[in-house]
Parts: C-alpha cells; structure tokens; sequence
C-alpha cells in the first residue's frame, strides 16, 4: 500500500479509555487462543431473531457443510441432487463491514488474528494502514481479504487450490497448493501471503486442519484470511472482530440482512450500509467485494489506497 505513516494518537475506545496501540504489547495480552478472551458469540437465536424483527425469513442451518460442497475435488466426483441443491441456495451470505469512523489504529485485530492461528510475525491476514486523504487529514485502514464475488484469485490456480464457498467465503485449499504464487499477484489488494518458513508449532486445535481453519500453516503454500470460517456455524465472531475495543468491524449476512461487532451492537445490514454510505475497496477492479467500508473522513478509498 502506497500510504504515508502518520503519527497517531494515543488509541482510546468509545467511551474515551486508553487502549494499547503497540502491536508487541498487544500480542503479549494474547499470547495464544487459549489465553485471549473467548471469542464473542452471535446466538443463532438472537442472530435470526433480529433478521425476523428486519423481516428477512432464514433457515437455521451449518455454513461450511454446504459451503464445501463447491471445493473441486467434491465436484470432481459430480454433485448429488441435494448437493446442487444446496449449492443453488446457501443459508447464510457473509460479508463484514468495517467502519472508518471508529477505527484508532491499535491493531488489536492484526494480533488476535495470529495468534489464533498461530501465524508468524510477516502474515498480517488483517493488517490496520495508516492512511492520508486528498486534504492531508489521516485515518487508519483495516484490510483483510476482501472476499470477492469475482475473486481474480480463482481461476488463475493451475492446480484449483483456491475456490469460493456457497456462503460467499474464498478460501485455498493448501493440500493443493504448489506455491506457484499466480494468486498473489492477480489479487488487486495484497491480501495473500507465502509461507516461506515453517509454521509456528500449534497445540491441538478446536478445528481439524482445512481450509476453513488453515492451523498451522503450510511452508510453500499460500494463506490468507479465511473470515475463521470454521468458527461461524457455531455463532462465533471472527477473532479480529470479537478483538476490536471498538466496535469498528462488523460481521454480516446479506440473508438474514443483520451485522454485529464485538461490543455487542446489531444493526441492520442494507439500512446500516444506506444510511452511512458504505463504499467498496477498489470496486472499479469489478472484484465486487464483500467488505464494506464506511468512511467519515473525506477520503476515497479507490485513489487514497491505490497501491494497497
């Protein structure tokens, strides 16, 4: 990202308290999954009850089981009736939305991040840039994968290692992956990374290893942020959301039409993006993301972070 460092003030959260800013202080509050706080759950009752009182119907049902099912080597072997059925109507559509607005630059998202999947210091799935506007006013920009509807990651695989989920979520499959790297340099916004050296050692994890929860990583292959996939059928928010003082990133579903971030807020999605006048990250590229950005300081995210 082509961005100019700025010196930031001291980070305080919504009600004006002080919060550590330094990534290596922030990284020591969070030392691994286990020690962090436990990560913020979305009841699926409460989740579909707000979708309800916004008047969106949702089927209660798993997310990656359906999602999974458009990964190649399932299609490989020709989907079953209920199969394409289900690849034809997913229940959920996750998007998140990150609002400019509120965000102090403390990175307390970069570093829950790693440690929840063990990720060394280089693999920033979700890095927070200090940015500048036309008018020289500064601000702080979360970026993690984007998510695209047409991600350009995709097709240029030549062994099909990255591919996107029903629910919307594009992930690799690094059981597959060569490590040609052709993904990383067709994403428009840096959000890939290659695992040059061995993973950091993981405990036993709450998830098996695939793609929808890549710990530990795999030398040689590509990884990225995966939304902690595996952790949204069971109502959990991502660590990067349910670790923002906050509140600035929220976790959506374009189905049930509902958002919530990690301090508890739950707003509805279309309204919220409306009425704030969400924009997309470089959304000439036609990626079509499914991040949301909401600004507030003038700036245009298209030209601002162009090289991001």
């Amino acid at each position: 990202m082509n961005a100019e460092p700025t010196e930031s003030p001291t980070p305080r959260d919504r009600d004006g308290q002080a919060v550590v800013a330094s990534a290596d202080t922030a990284a020591a509050d969070h030392p691994s999954p286990v020690a962090a706080r436990p990560p913020r759950r979305f009841s699926r009752r409460r989740f579909l009850g707000e979708a309800a009182t916004a008047g969106a119907g949702v089927a209660a049902a798993g997310v990656l089981g359906k999602g999974l099912l458009q990964h190649p080597a399932v299609l490989a072997a020709g989907p079953t009736t209920k199969q394409a059925s289900n690849q034809t109507k997913a229940t959920h559509q996750w998007a998140m939305v990150i609002d400019l607005r509120y965000c102090n630059g403390c990175k307390l998202c970069t570093t829950a991040c790693q440690a929840a999947h063990y990720l060394r210091e280089d693999q920033t799935w979700i890095d927070v840039f200090p940015m500048r506007n036309a008018a020289g006013q500064s601000y702080f920009m979360p970026r993690p994968c984007m998510m695209c509807e047409d991600p350009p990651c995709v097709p240029v695989c030549p062994v099909s290692a990255n591919f996107r989920t029903a629910e919307g979520l594009t992930l690799v499959d690094q059981s597959r992956c060569i490590g040609t790297r052709i993904c990383m340099n067709s994403c428009p916004y840096q959000a890939r990374y290659f695992n040059w050296k061995a993973p950091r050692t993981a405990p036993r994890q709450p998830f098996p290893q695939e793609p929808g929860w890549p710990v530990p990583q795999v030398q040689g292959t590509v990884g990225k942020c995966v939304f902690c996939a595996a952790m949204l059928p069971s109502g959990k928010l991502p660590e990067c959301i349910s670790h923002c003082p906050m509140g600035a990133l929220y976790m959506g579903d374009l189905e049930s039409d509902v958002a919530v971030n990690g301090i508890g807020n739950t707003v509805k999605l279309s309204k919220f993006l409306k009425d704030n006048d969400a924009v997309k990250f470089k959304e000439s590229y036609g990626t079509h993301p499914r991040v949301f950005y909401i600004l507030g300081h003038g700036q245009d995210l298209d030209l601002d972070a162009g090289g991001a």
